[in-house]
């Protein structure tokens, strides 16, 4: 592997994170920037409790079925005891979702033993799969490449009520002729029989799409110890119960730290990432269609469009009662995160970092300091026919991120073409303009001159096919140049689009091997937040 840094467009949010002092000081408790974070975050930790030998029993129950490597076991240990953790996560999505999911771990388990080495203390990498998320749109299709361009495969089977990742059920007949359609779109390579087999089987051995999530991600990372928990896990949610009944009772302090932080972000000209309600309760209760979020009115708790109304009090006993009828939303997940965990830094994408810059007074109101934010890192990967590609299209990567193909592929094709036979094209086209005109100056029979212009509409259709031809002609020729074109431009920047963002790894993995995972995390990535090229 040739690992190469790349520069790529960043948010103004990003940009400010990693430039600017005043901003950090502003939004977030500590910076990757200073050397001080680290040890500081790790007092704070030590001075806070924890529910650790539940919570590692917790995670031992939940990633039992998936199997638990030497590593993992080790890990769980360590957390039990006084282990800290490095931790991100993402939604369920089908054959892990886009690269970024992968990206993500692969970021947590570097910065995991990165911090161990440097600090000499136990820290622990963990993924938390975000499977109470309800929006099965975003998670039920995978990209494939056709043609040089990005084609959606949406999985076929429809879901009517708004049920989290994690109970919602697949066929398992559909999913694997879904798996199979997908796998068609690969080229037959060494590695495509036993992958696809892997799929299928992981597939087979789940009912859920979270299930199914977890069991690949677990299968990729499993040598490295990476722990997964399920944030809608019933035994969790029990676990949880102590903090929900906080986040209930502080309900309205949140929603007012939330919205105020989300204004003086907007004020200072970063946008409304989660356009933060005043009455907002930012929990959600699973009711029997789905799961519903939930607003404050008076001291009640409420869903007017599903008939849901609870008053402080039975939210506060359902949250004794039946935890697991409770679920966080996107304000009060990290919060519930950082209670549950001894969180010393959070890994997160530039959409992640946005929201989380509305969280700082909120985590201080609950007495807690907000973890360190580390930006994931951002890989594209280069396979060597698309290195060949790019070689033969005299193109860098740089050139085909900053969206110059199709200029450099229309360059190509003019530098191609019979530039006489285009002058002549046009010079007769010229020459048919210019006798009909004459012609109609000369024709006063009304039912004529329509015959003429018919006849003059005729001889250029007949002009405009030669045309077509002759470029016909051209594309046939140097199909093998252009396919190269397209081919650069669907693998690295599809739809003007980083790759992560679009494809799952299991393109990659045809290609490069089951190995990939393991020498990426060999491959000594920096942790800067800079995008980074792989050429494999």
């Amino acid at each position: 592997m040739e690992i190469a840094s790349q520069k790529v467009h960043k948010s103004a949010v990003m940009d400010a994170y990693e430039h600017d002092e005043q901003f950090n000081k502003t939004f977030y408790d500590y910076t990757t920037h200073s050397a001080d974070s680290y040890p500081e975050r790790l007092t704070e930790l030590n001075s806070r409790a924890f529910q650790r030998q539940e919570l590692a029993s917790t995670i031992r129950t939940y990633m039992e079925p998936f199997g638990i490597s030497d590593a993992a076991a080790a890990h769980l240990d360590e957390l039990s005891n006084d282990g800290v953790v490095v931790i991100g996560g993402q939604q369920a999505g089908l054959l892990t979702g886009p690269l970024y999911s992968v990206h993500k771990a692969i970021t947590v388990i570097l910065l995991a033993k990165q911090r161990r080495n440097e600090m000499g203390v136990p820290v622990i990498p963990v993924f938390w799969v975000a499977g109470e998320d309800h929006d099965l749109g975003e998670i039920n299709h995978v990209f494939t490449e056709q043609d040089g361009r990005p084609v959606k495969q949406q999985y076929p089977e429809r879901f009517v009520l708004k049920t989290m990742a994690s109970h919602t059920e697949y066929d398992g007949e559909q999913m694997a002729d879904y798996i199979r359609l997908v796998f068609r779109d690969y080229e037959e390579t060494a590695y495509t029989k036993e992958l696809l087999d892997g799929v299928l089987y992981s597939a087979k051995q789940e009912q859920t799409f979270t299930g199914f999530f977890v069991r690949l991600m677990n299968d990729l990372f499993q040598k490295h110890g990476l722990l997964f928990i399920d944030s809608a896990d019933k035994s969790l949610r029990k676990l949880e119960s102590v903090y929900f009944q906080k986040l209930i009772a502080e309900s309205e302090a949140i929603a007012e730290k939330v919205v105020m932080k989300e204004r003086l972000f907007e004020e200072q000209g970063f946008g409304t990432p989660i356009q933060a309600a005043e009455d907002a309760a930012h929990l959600f209760y699973v009711h029997d269609t789905g799961r519903v979020l939930l607003s404050r009115k008076g001291d009640s708790f409420v869903n007017e469009s599903a008939g849901i109304r609870f008053s402080t009090a039975e939210l506060l006993e359902i949250a004794v009662e039946k935890p697991w009828l409770l679920s966080n939303n996107v304000a009060t997940r990290p919060l519930m995160q950082d209670m549950v965990f001894p969180v010393l830094a959070f890994v997160g994408g530039p959409g992640e970092i946005a929201y989380w810059s509305l969280l700082k007074d909120a985590f201080n109101h609950l007495d807690m300091k907000m973890p360190i934010l580390v930006p994931r890192i951002s890989i594209t990967l280069v396979t060597s026919e698309t290195q060949h590609a790019l070689e033969k299209s005299e193109l860098t990567v740089d050139e085909v991120m900053a969206g110059e193909v199709i200029s450099r592929r229309a360059q190509f094709l003019d530098q191609q073409r019979d530039v006489e036979l285009e002058k002549l094209l046009q010079e007769t086209e010229g020459m048919i303009q210019a006798q009909y005109n004459e012609m109609e100056q000369h024709i006063a029979d009304k039912d004529l001159k329509s015959l003429a212009e018919k006849n003059r509409t005729y001889h250029l259709r007949q002009l405009n096919y030669l045309k077509d031809k002759a470029e016909d002609a051209l594309l046939r020729k140097y199909a093998a140049a252009i396919r190269n074109y397209s081919l650069i431009e669907g693998d690295l920047y599809p739809e003007r689009n980083l790759q992560e963002r679009t494809y799952t790894p299991y393109p990659f993995l045809n290609v490069y091997g089951p190995t990939l995972i393991d020498d990426l995390l060999k491959a000594s990535l920096p942790i800067n937040g800079q995008h980074v090229v792989i050429y494999l």
